[in-house]
């Protein structure tokens, strides 16, 4: 359950949809126990109203506490004091997560970025519908700017009101640099079709199912909020569903977002397509990688400056 000892509920937290922070979980709870250690861990010490909570064997403090509330809520630092509200500032300015399927750090292989050296970039360019910059560099069009991969300094730039910015997002990066090793002559090819119409559909399942859910927790009842997010990321309507929208990720990779908004009747949906040739370009786990960063993107509603490094 997502509910804290203290009575937040994380699942309308942002930084819950984006995999950032998990759940204390009630006082009684493995979630509060694993979430108190690593408290005691990181900060040196709990959140004493966790802690309270799991000393006193009760589950959630507004319901089961009859002295409630106490100093621990009246005093902080959680829930909802400065240290948490420096906390949530903090998180929501950091990057996305940068994760694998199985949760584990997402970086760019050095074998890739030699690989990316290796090549013939004017070639490579063609194929991507990139440009060559530099004896080691390229620029490539990243939704509604550009990304500059420097296979030297095994970096990458975001091009951000006329400069190059240095990007702190490692799943963007290898992103680029599988697209730009792997992409192909082929063009976009039309029509759009879904996950189970791809060859590797069976790929998308369990750990590697296609992360939506924190897009449809995050606007399945706000559509306004979605087109928004959606126009700062750059997106394109399409006229489709309730409110559609087509990301261009990179030249030969669009992703459309199909949101048909919930009611009394029907719970909200939302759909992700792609171009039929997306699998002549990406293998599946690389388009599992683009929906996530789609998805995170859109959750944080910023358009592309959350991938940037910060200072």
């Amino acid at each position: 359950m997502a509910t804290g000892a203290c009575g937040i509920d994380c699942s309308v937290c942002r930084l819950n949809l984006l995999g950032e922070c998990s759940t204390c979980g009630s006082g009684k709870s493995i979630e509060g126990a694993k979430k108190r250690a690593a408290q005691e861990r990181l900060l040196g010490s709990p959140c004493p109203v966790l802690a309270c909570a799991m000393d006193r064997d009760i589950a959630y403090c507004p319901r089961d506490c009859d002295e409630f509330p106490c100093g621990h809520f009246r005093e902080g630092p959680y829930p909802f004091s400065h240290a948490y509200l420096n906390m949530q500032e903090r998180r929501r300015q950091a990057p996305p997560p940068s994760l694998s399927p199985l949760g584990q750090q997402v970086t760019v292989p050095e074998t890739y970025w030699q690989d990316l050296a290796n090549s013939d970039l004017t070639d490579i360019c063609k194929r991507a519908q990139a440009t060559r910059h530099s004896s080691g560099t390229v620029i490539l069009p990243f939704f509604n700017t550009s990304l500059l991969i420097d296979a030297d300094r095994r970096e990458g730039y975001l091009e951000l009101d006329g400069q190059w910015r240095l990007m702190d997002h490692p799943l963007s990066v290898l992103m680029a640099v599988v697209y730009l090793l792997n992409v192909c002559d082929q063009c976009i090819a039309g029509p759009m079709v879904g996950v189970q119409e791809l060859k590797c559909a069976h790929f998308f399942q369990g750990p590697h199912k296609l992360k939506t859910e924190s897009v449809l927790s995050r606007y399945g009842n706000d559509s306004k909020g979605l087109v928004l997010a959606a126009e700062r990321l750059g997106g394109e309507p399409l006229g489709l569903a309730d409110v559609s929208y087509k990301f261009q990720v990179f030249p030969k990779v669009p992703v459309y977002y199909l949101l048909w908004e919930g009611n009394e009747e029907f719970s909200a949906n939302l759909a992700v397509l792609f171009d039929r040739s997306i699998e002549s370009h990406l293998a599946a786990d690389s388009i599992w990688g683009i929906v996530n960063l789609v998805s995170d993107l859109l959750v944080l509603g910023q358009g592309i400056t959350p991938l940037l490094a910060r200072g």
